[in-house]
Protein backbone atom coordinates (compact mmCIF):
# COMPACT_ATOMS: atom_id res chain seq x y z
CA UNK A 1 0.00 0.00 0.00
CA UNK A 2 1.33 3.18 -1.15
CA UNK A 3 -0.02 7.04 -0.31
CA UNK A 4 -0.40 8.88 -3.36
CA UNK A 5 -1.40 12.39 -5.22
CA UNK A 6 -4.18 11.91 -8.31
CA UNK A 7 -2.22 13.97 -10.72
CA UNK A 8 -4.39 13.19 -13.69
CA UNK A 9 -8.01 11.98 -14.51
CA UNK A 10 -9.77 10.64 -17.92
CA UNK A 11 -12.77 9.77 -15.66
CA UNK A 12 -12.32 5.85 -15.95
CA UNK A 13 -8.24 6.12 -15.22
CA UNK A 14 -6.28 8.17 -12.72
CA UNK A 15 -2.77 8.95 -12.66
CA UNK A 16 -1.35 8.89 -9.01
CA UNK A 17 2.01 10.29 -7.73
CA UNK A 18 2.64 7.96 -5.09
CA UNK A 19 5.37 8.27 -2.27
CA UNK A 20 7.69 5.95 -3.89
CA UNK A 21 8.14 8.80 -6.92
CA UNK A 22 6.46 6.74 -9.20
CA UNK A 23 3.57 7.12 -11.29
CA UNK A 24 0.73 4.58 -11.13
CA UNK A 25 -2.33 4.60 -13.79
CA UNK A 26 -4.51 3.52 -11.37
CA UNK A 27 -8.32 2.31 -11.53
CA UNK A 28 -10.64 2.51 -8.80
CA UNK A 29 -12.27 -0.15 -6.87
CA UNK A 30 -16.11 -0.56 -7.25
CA UNK A 31 -16.86 0.31 -3.81
CA UNK A 32 -16.52 4.12 -4.72
CA UNK A 33 -19.48 4.15 -6.95
CA UNK A 34 -21.97 2.31 -4.05
CA UNK A 35 -20.76 4.59 -1.55
CA UNK A 36 -23.70 7.31 -1.83
CA UNK A 37 -21.30 9.14 -3.75
CA UNK A 38 -23.59 10.85 -6.83
CA UNK A 39 -20.90 12.85 -8.67
CA UNK A 40 -19.90 11.78 -12.13
CA UNK A 41 -16.21 11.33 -10.86
CA UNK A 42 -15.43 9.67 -7.24
CA UNK A 43 -11.65 10.75 -7.33
CA UNK A 44 -10.60 14.27 -8.71
CA UNK A 45 -7.49 15.38 -9.45
CA UNK A 46 -5.73 16.79 -6.11
CA UNK A 47 -7.24 13.82 -3.84
CA UNK A 48 -4.72 12.03 -1.63
CA UNK A 49 -4.93 8.15 -1.73
CA UNK A 50 -3.70 5.14 -1.07
CA UNK A 51 -3.03 2.93 -3.81
CA UNK A 52 -2.04 -0.61 -4.06
CA UNK A 53 -0.10 -1.60 -6.93
CA UNK A 54 -0.79 -4.21 -9.15
CA UNK A 55 1.73 -7.16 -10.59
CA UNK A 56 2.14 -5.49 -13.89
CA UNK A 57 4.55 -2.71 -13.34
CA UNK A 58 3.16 0.80 -12.89
CA UNK A 59 -0.47 -0.08 -12.57
CA UNK A 60 -1.97 -0.06 -9.48
CA UNK A 61 -5.84 0.18 -7.66
CA UNK A 62 -6.79 3.23 -5.76
CA UNK A 63 -8.93 1.55 -2.54
CA UNK A 64 -8.90 4.78 0.00
CA UNK A 65 -9.61 8.06 -0.67
CA UNK A 66 -8.38 10.34 2.07
CA UNK A 67 -10.24 12.92 4.08
CA UNK A 68 -10.39 16.43 1.25
CA UNK A 69 -9.35 19.53 2.75
CA UNK A 70 -12.16 21.10 0.21
CA UNK A 71 -13.16 20.66 -3.25
CA UNK A 72 -15.13 23.12 -6.55
CA UNK A 73 -18.23 20.46 -7.43
CA UNK A 74 -20.44 22.38 -10.25
CA UNK A 75 -23.54 20.67 -11.57
CA UNK A 76 -23.56 20.01 -15.51
CA UNK A 77 -26.99 22.31 -16.40
CA UNK A 78 -28.19 20.63 -19.64
CA UNK A 79 -26.73 16.92 -19.26
CA UNK A 80 -28.62 14.78 -17.00
CA UNK A 81 -28.34 17.37 -13.68
CA UNK A 82 -25.40 15.04 -12.67
CA UNK A 83 -22.94 16.36 -10.70
CA UNK A 84 -18.86 16.67 -10.79
CA UNK A 85 -15.94 17.58 -8.58
CA UNK A 86 -13.69 19.42 -10.32
CA UNK A 87 -10.23 19.63 -7.79
CA UNK A 88 -9.93 18.65 -4.34
CA UNK A 89 -7.41 19.93 -1.85
CA UNK A 90 -7.22 23.40 -2.99
CA UNK A 91 -5.02 26.73 -2.19
CA UNK A 92 -7.12 28.75 -4.41
CA UNK A 93 -9.27 28.76 -7.19
CA UNK A 94 -8.56 31.21 -10.61
CA UNK A 95 -11.11 31.87 -12.87
CA UNK A 96 -10.11 33.28 -15.98
CA UNK A 97 -12.69 35.61 -17.31
CA UNK A 98 -12.96 37.38 -21.16
CA UNK A 99 -15.11 39.97 -22.07
CA UNK A 100 -15.71 39.19 -25.77
CA UNK A 101 -14.40 36.41 -27.70
CA UNK A 102 -16.03 34.44 -25.87
CA UNK A 103 -17.70 36.55 -23.20
CA UNK A 104 -17.94 35.19 -19.98
CA UNK A 105 -21.48 35.95 -17.97
CA UNK A 106 -21.54 37.89 -14.67
CA UNK A 107 -23.98 35.10 -13.95
CA UNK A 108 -21.36 32.50 -14.40
CA UNK A 109 -18.60 34.49 -12.32
CA UNK A 110 -21.19 34.63 -9.90
CA UNK A 111 -22.10 30.97 -9.63
CA UNK A 112 -18.18 30.09 -9.64
CA UNK A 113 -17.28 32.72 -6.47
CA UNK A 114 -20.74 31.22 -4.37
CA UNK A 115 -19.37 27.96 -5.09
CA UNK A 116 -15.47 28.59 -3.98
CA UNK A 117 -17.26 31.06 -0.80
CA UNK A 118 -18.98 27.47 0.14
CA UNK A 119 -16.17 25.20 0.79
CA UNK A 120 -13.79 28.00 1.68
CA UNK A 121 -11.70 28.10 -1.20
CA UNK A 122 -10.09 31.83 -2.07
CA UNK A 123 -11.08 32.97 -5.51
CA UNK A 124 -8.99 35.32 -8.03
CA UNK A 125 -10.32 36.78 -10.93
CA UNK A 126 -8.09 36.86 -13.88
CA UNK A 127 -9.15 38.95 -16.62
CA UNK A 128 -7.50 37.61 -19.59
CA UNK A 129 -6.76 39.14 -23.44
CA UNK A 130 -5.81 42.29 -22.67
CA UNK A 131 -4.09 43.00 -25.49
CA UNK A 132 -7.61 42.83 -27.81
CA UNK A 133 -9.79 45.40 -25.76
CA UNK A 134 -10.80 48.74 -26.93
CA UNK A 135 -11.25 51.82 -24.95
CA UNK A 136 -15.02 51.15 -24.58
CA UNK A 137 -13.67 47.63 -23.70
CA UNK A 138 -11.33 48.89 -20.59
CA UNK A 139 -14.02 50.91 -19.14
CA UNK A 140 -16.26 48.22 -19.16
CA UNK A 141 -13.77 45.73 -18.21
CA UNK A 142 -13.02 48.99 -14.63
CA UNK A 143 -16.91 48.35 -14.16
CA UNK A 144 -16.30 44.50 -13.95
CA UNK A 145 -13.51 45.11 -12.04
CA UNK A 146 -15.06 47.55 -9.89
CA UNK A 147 -17.98 45.41 -8.42
CA UNK A 148 -15.40 42.27 -7.43
CA UNK A 149 -12.44 44.46 -5.76
CA UNK A 150 -15.34 46.55 -3.64
CA UNK A 151 -16.42 42.94 -2.59
CA UNK A 152 -13.17 41.69 -1.81
CA UNK A 153 -12.11 39.65 -4.94
CA UNK A 154 -8.34 39.78 -6.16
CA UNK A 155 -8.76 40.94 -9.93
CA UNK A 156 -6.10 40.88 -12.62
CA UNK A 157 -6.02 42.14 -15.72
CA UNK A 158 -3.44 40.10 -18.24
CA UNK A 159 -2.23 39.40 -21.82
CA UNK A 160 -1.18 35.71 -21.90
CA UNK A 161 -0.24 36.45 -25.41
CA UNK A 162 1.81 39.68 -24.85
CA UNK A 163 2.97 38.99 -21.09
CA UNK A 164 1.27 41.60 -19.69
CA UNK A 165 1.28 41.29 -15.36
CA UNK A 166 2.11 37.97 -15.68
CA UNK A 167 5.19 38.33 -12.76
CA UNK A 168 2.31 39.18 -10.52
CA UNK A 169 0.35 36.21 -11.57
CA UNK A 170 3.66 34.05 -10.82
CA UNK A 171 3.75 35.61 -7.31
CA UNK A 172 0.11 35.06 -6.60
CA UNK A 173 0.67 31.16 -7.77
CA UNK A 174 3.95 30.54 -5.95
CA UNK A 175 3.63 27.71 -3.86
CA UNK A 176 0.25 27.22 -3.52
CA UNK A 177 -2.49 24.61 -5.58
CA UNK A 178 -4.38 26.37 -7.86
CA UNK A 179 -7.32 25.12 -9.50
CA UNK A 180 -8.08 27.03 -12.91
CA UNK A 181 -11.29 27.13 -14.08
CA UNK A 182 -13.08 29.20 -17.36
CA UNK A 183 -15.33 29.04 -20.78
CA UNK A 184 -14.01 27.44 -23.72
CA UNK A 185 -11.64 29.84 -25.63
CA UNK A 186 -10.85 31.66 -22.55
CA UNK A 187 -6.85 31.49 -23.00
CA UNK A 188 -6.38 29.39 -19.98
CA UNK A 189 -4.08 26.59 -22.45
CA UNK A 190 -2.57 30.01 -23.71
CA UNK A 191 -2.12 31.49 -19.59
CA UNK A 192 -0.20 28.16 -19.19
CA UNK A 193 2.05 28.03 -21.73
CA UNK A 194 3.11 31.51 -20.63
CA UNK A 195 2.98 30.28 -17.09
CA UNK A 196 5.57 26.72 -17.68
CA UNK A 197 7.17 27.07 -20.83
CA UNK A 198 8.12 23.67 -21.51
CA UNK A 199 4.21 22.41 -21.03
CA UNK A 200 4.40 22.13 -24.77
CA UNK A 201 6.35 18.79 -24.44
CA UNK A 202 3.92 17.75 -21.51
CA UNK A 203 1.12 18.25 -23.65
CA UNK A 204 2.54 16.41 -26.76
CA UNK A 205 2.60 13.28 -24.15
CA UNK A 206 -0.98 13.44 -23.06
CA UNK A 207 -2.15 11.47 -25.88
CA UNK A 208 -0.71 8.48 -25.64
CA UNK A 209 -1.54 7.69 -22.15
CA UNK A 210 -5.16 8.58 -22.89
CA UNK A 211 -5.88 6.20 -24.91
CA UNK A 212 -6.90 4.61 -21.43
CA UNK A 213 -9.84 7.02 -21.22
CA UNK A 214 -10.11 7.18 -24.99
CA UNK A 215 -14.23 7.33 -24.37
CA UNK A 216 -13.94 10.42 -22.62
CA UNK A 217 -13.70 13.67 -24.18
CA UNK A 218 -12.10 15.84 -21.42
CA UNK A 219 -9.18 15.30 -18.15
CA UNK A 220 -8.00 17.56 -15.41
CA UNK A 221 -4.40 17.87 -14.93
CA UNK A 222 -1.96 18.76 -12.53
CA UNK A 223 1.07 20.79 -13.56
CA UNK A 224 3.72 21.47 -11.85
CA UNK A 225 5.21 25.23 -11.52
CA UNK A 226 8.45 25.89 -12.23
CA UNK A 227 8.83 28.66 -9.34
CA UNK A 228 6.78 26.29 -7.03
CA UNK A 229 3.36 24.98 -6.81
CA UNK A 230 0.65 23.41 -9.09
CA UNK A 231 -2.10 24.23 -11.10
CA UNK A 232 -5.26 22.23 -11.68
CA UNK A 233 -6.05 22.79 -14.87
CA UNK A 234 -9.72 21.58 -15.73
CA UNK A 235 -11.60 20.88 -19.06
CA UNK A 236 -13.32 24.68 -20.33
CA UNK A 237 -16.90 24.83 -19.01
CA UNK A 238 -19.43 26.06 -20.37
CA UNK A 239 -22.14 26.45 -17.41
CA UNK A 240 -22.18 26.00 -13.75
CA UNK A 241 -24.69 25.00 -11.73
CA UNK A 242 -24.04 25.38 -8.07
CA UNK A 243 -24.58 22.48 -6.10
CA UNK A 244 -25.96 21.37 -2.28
CA UNK A 245 -26.32 25.42 -0.82
CA UNK A 246 -29.61 25.80 0.62
CA UNK A 247 -31.91 28.62 -0.35
CA UNK A 248 -31.28 30.28 3.45
CA UNK A 249 -27.66 30.01 3.04
CA UNK A 250 -27.25 31.19 0.02
CA UNK A 251 -26.79 34.97 1.39
CA UNK A 252 -23.75 33.90 3.66
CA UNK A 253 -21.72 33.05 0.15
CA UNK A 254 -22.34 36.70 -0.98
CA UNK A 255 -19.57 39.04 0.93
CA UNK A 256 -21.56 41.83 0.74
CA UNK A 257 -24.80 40.62 1.93
CA UNK A 258 -22.99 37.97 4.57
CA UNK A 259 -22.01 41.76 5.95
CA UNK A 260 -25.63 42.48 6.53
CA UNK A 261 -27.07 39.42 7.77
CA UNK A 262 -28.26 40.57 11.24
CA UNK A 263 -29.32 43.69 9.92
CA UNK A 264 -33.10 42.45 8.14
CA UNK A 265 -36.43 43.22 10.39
CA UNK A 266 -36.93 38.84 9.94
CA UNK A 267 -34.58 36.34 11.19
CA UNK A 268 -35.42 34.31 8.45
CA UNK A 269 -35.56 37.18 5.93
CA UNK A 270 -35.08 35.68 2.12
CA UNK A 271 -33.96 38.90 0.91
CA UNK A 272 -36.40 38.44 -1.74
CA UNK A 273 -39.36 41.06 -1.11
CA UNK A 274 -39.39 40.92 2.86
CA UNK A 275 -40.29 44.26 4.04
CA UNK A 276 -37.58 45.83 6.26
CA UNK A 277 -34.94 43.71 4.32
CA UNK A 278 -31.16 45.36 4.47
CA UNK A 279 -29.82 43.60 1.20
CA UNK A 280 -32.69 44.95 -0.47
CA UNK A 281 -32.00 48.27 0.95
CA UNK A 282 -28.49 48.10 -0.71
CA UNK A 283 -29.43 47.42 -3.19
CA UNK A 284 -31.87 50.04 -3.95
CA UNK A 285 -28.99 52.61 -2.73
CA UNK A 286 -26.47 50.93 -4.87
CA UNK A 287 -24.39 49.59 -2.08
CA UNK A 288 -24.59 46.19 -3.51
CA UNK A 289 -24.37 45.64 -7.24
CA UNK A 290 -27.96 44.98 -8.75
CA UNK A 291 -25.78 42.71 -11.25
CA UNK A 292 -24.91 40.69 -8.09
CA UNK A 293 -28.74 40.49 -6.32
CA UNK A 294 -29.80 39.57 -9.62
CA UNK A 295 -27.19 37.03 -9.54
CA UNK A 296 -28.40 35.92 -6.18
CA UNK A 297 -32.30 36.08 -7.14
CA UNK A 298 -31.58 33.54 -9.74
CA UNK A 299 -29.24 30.80 -8.04
CA UNK A 300 -32.26 31.46 -5.46
CA UNK A 301 -35.19 30.40 -7.27
CA UNK A 302 -32.65 27.58 -8.93
CA UNK A 303 -33.01 29.52 -12.41
CA UNK A 304 -29.14 28.55 -14.31
CA UNK A 305 -29.91 30.52 -17.09
CA UNK A 306 -28.91 34.38 -16.44
CA UNK A 307 -25.67 35.72 -18.19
Amino acid sequence: MLRGLVTKSTGSWYQVLAEDNQRYECRIKGKFRIKGIKTTNPIAVGDRVMIEPEQEEGFAVINTLEPRKNYIIRRSINLSKQTQIIGANLDQALLVVTLASPPTSMGFIDRFLVTAEAYSIPAVLVFNKLDLFSDEGLEILRDYKSIYTNIGYTCLEVSALEGTNLTTLHNLLQDKITLVSGHSGVGKSTLINALIPDISLKTGQISAWSDKGKHTTTFAEMLTLPFGGSLIDTPGIRELGVVDIEPQELSHFFPEMRALMNQCRFNNCRHVNEPGCAVIAAVEEQDIDLSRYESYLSIYHNEDSRH
